[in-house]
């Protein structure tokens, strides 16, 4: 499928762009190759395919949520390059 200047105009407008005549040209060969793509994809038979919300055939392999044991405020602190009692400290934000 082949399209016009004008036709890749208003998608530029609609995508907010200002093309060039050279970027319009090729922008319009680009678009076209892909539309034709797509011709090919209709050609396929997809009749015995039932509808997919998902190409994966395995659920989402989510492991067991277990509670574990965490670093005690020492540990997580030991290489903080400041603090203030059991608190990380930062630089302020406003001054």
């Amino acid at each position: 499928m082949s399209l016009t200047n004008e036709e890749v105009q208003h998608i530029a407008n609609l995508a907010r762009m200002n093309l060039s005549e050279d970027e319009l040209e090729l922008y319009r060969k680009q678009l076209s190759a892909i539309l034709d793509y797509f011709k090919q994809l209709e050609a396929l038979d997809t009749d015995d395919i039932p509808p997919t919300a998902n190409v994966s055939v395995d659920q989402n392999p989510l492991r067991v949520d277990q509670p574990d044991s965490s670093l005690s405020p020492e540990e997580l602190l030991q290489n903080a390059p400041e603090k203030d009692d059991h608190l990380f400290r930062v630089p302020p934000i406003f001054e």
